[in-house]
């Protein structure tokens, strides 16, 4: 079985104890092998960027440009072949694969042309002969922590845009997905990076994390709340820049003026599709009393004609729940559920031709705001049903919550509309869409317990990136 190697200073490094990565959808399915790094290899990772960067800062924008464009490239390429893997490590079905690794190389396309925009400002003299710039230059070394649900697509924005503005990386995947982060780095690598411009370390974050997080200049994270908040702790005593994107538990509102097929396809997908493995996920469906009945009815019909299956079968409309560990998460909050009195919709583990972790979606219905599965962020198929009088307790229910991510509502009322869309306590508002689903070019984040510093994504992304210089120039 191949074994997958760290890249530190340029080179491949398999000096390193190797685990397997194994498919939710069939746990006899084994990827490859891929190395584990420990403190001293990060230190040397870290070096290897902070000896690089003076140069790669100084690189044209046209030659940053050129080695993003190259990777895009490959990546649209190979969509395909890149979207099997991912579905098969990380257990999303093979449409879903295909596209993220798409939206991957949509991401580097883009910072290829951010990298070459000018992102500089020219003022005003208030004094005779003295010109005023403001110029952004990038931030340093750069520390990358992605999580497993978006093996490929996350690593690419954070990576593309700290490249683009001339950073260098240490970058950290998911310990239950290397595959995909592995892909994307022997891509960039390959399109002609600098040694020690971009290093993976792979391995634990309890072995990886600190040592990464005590090296760098900045910090890019995404994650869950409680790993995010050490992050947090241990960066700002050295002064780290942090950008921190965690958890969510986002509200879609269904008012009774909605249009109740557009409302379910919302909830369907929003709440149940990528196996709920979103922090955009929809994971309380706010309704109001006179289309309550109606689309608990709907829904539930809905919920029963899906294909729950091995990721890569075509038929297979959810795919399985990443690991044990989370399925077990998942079966735990469905029994508190019932426990709290919720009339449990779905929610079995299921058996297939092959052994995996299988999980019908979970539907909690009589469910109130108070519930511990309604304030606790699950990350699988399982949705809290709450029953609410007209939209003002909607809005109240939506916005009373620790996080503060995406949030939905599904009505054909312009002024509920704008209301709902000023009064939101989220970073991402989607009318009539699902709360799940960005596009490249936008930014993205939260507000709360959800997200902490500048936007990813887009345009925004240069906020975290560079920083900005003021300079006065006479004669």
């Amino acid at each position: 079985m191949e074994t997958y190697a760290n890249l530190v200073a340029g080179v491949w490094r398999s000096d390193a104890d190797a685990r397997p990565d194994t498919s939710p959808s069939d746990t006899s399915d084994t990827i490859g092998l891929f190395a584990a790094a420990d403190a001293d290899l990060v230190a040397e990772a870290l070096a290897a960027a902070h000896a690089a960067q003076h140069g790669w800062a100084r690189t044209t924008a046209a030659f940053r440009a050129a080695i993003l464009s190259q990777a895009s490239a490959e990546l649209f390429r190979r969509a395909p072949e890149l979207g099997e893997l991912l579905a098969r490590e990380e257990g999303k079905t093979r449409l879903d694969a295909t596209g993220e690794v798409t939206r991957a190389a949509q991401v580097l396309q883009y910072f290829a042309g951010e990298a070459v925009r000018a992102i500089g400002e020219k003022y005003p003299q208030v004094r005779p002969d003295v010109d005023v710039d403001v110029t952004r230059e990038p931030v340093g070394v750069v520390g990358i922590i992605t999580p497993w649900n978006f093996p490929i697509a996350i690593p690419a924005w954070k990576i593309a845009a700290a490249l683009a503005y001339g950073n260098t990386v240490v970058f950290k995947p998911a310990d239950l997905t290397p595959a995909s982060a592995w892909a994307l780095v022997d891509i960039l690598h390959r399109a002609g990076l600098p040694a020690g411009v971009l290093n993976l370390v792979m391995g634990r974050g309890s072995v990886v994390g600190d040592p990464l997080v005590d090296g760098v200049d900045a910090i890019s994270f995404t994650g869950s709340v409680p790993t995010g908040r050490r992050i947090a702790a241990r960066a700002i005593g050295r002064m780290t820049r942090l950008q921190l994107e965690m958890g969510g538990k986002n509200p879609f509102v269904v008012l009774d003026d909605a249009d109740l097929d557009v409302a379910v396809a919302c909830a369907l997908n929003g709440a149940f599709f990528q196996t709920g493995q979103r922090c955009t996920a929809s994971s309380r469906l706010i309704v109001t009393e006179g289309i309550h009945d109606a689309f608990v009815e709907r829904l539930t019909a809905e919920m029963g004609k899906l294909r729950i299956g091995h990721a890569l079968d075509a038929e297979t409309q959810i795919g399985p729940v990443v690991d044990a560990r989370q399925m077990a998460t998942d079966l735990d909050y469905i029994r508190i559920a019932r426990d709290e009195g919720c009339e449990v919709v779905g929610g079995e583990q299921l058996e297939r031709a092959t052994t995996g972790h299988f999980l019908s979606p979970a539907l909690l219905v009589g469910a109130t705001n108070a519930m511990r599965s309604s304030r606790e962020e699950i990350f699988g198929p399982v949705a809290s049903l709450i029953r609410v009088a007209n939209y003002d307790e909607a809005l109240a229910v939506a916005n009373d919550t620790e996080f503060g991510l995406s949030s939905g509502i599904c009505t054909t009322s312009l002024s509920r509309t704008r209301d709902f869309q000023r009064n939101s306590a989220a970073g991402l508002v989607m009318v009539n869409v699902p709360t799940a689903g960005l596009d490249y070019h936008v930014p993205f984040g939260g507000r709360k317990g959800s997200s902490y510093g500048p936007r990813e994504q887009g345009s925004y992304a240069r906020e975290f990136y560079t920083t900005v210089k003021t300079s006065y120039i006479s004669g």
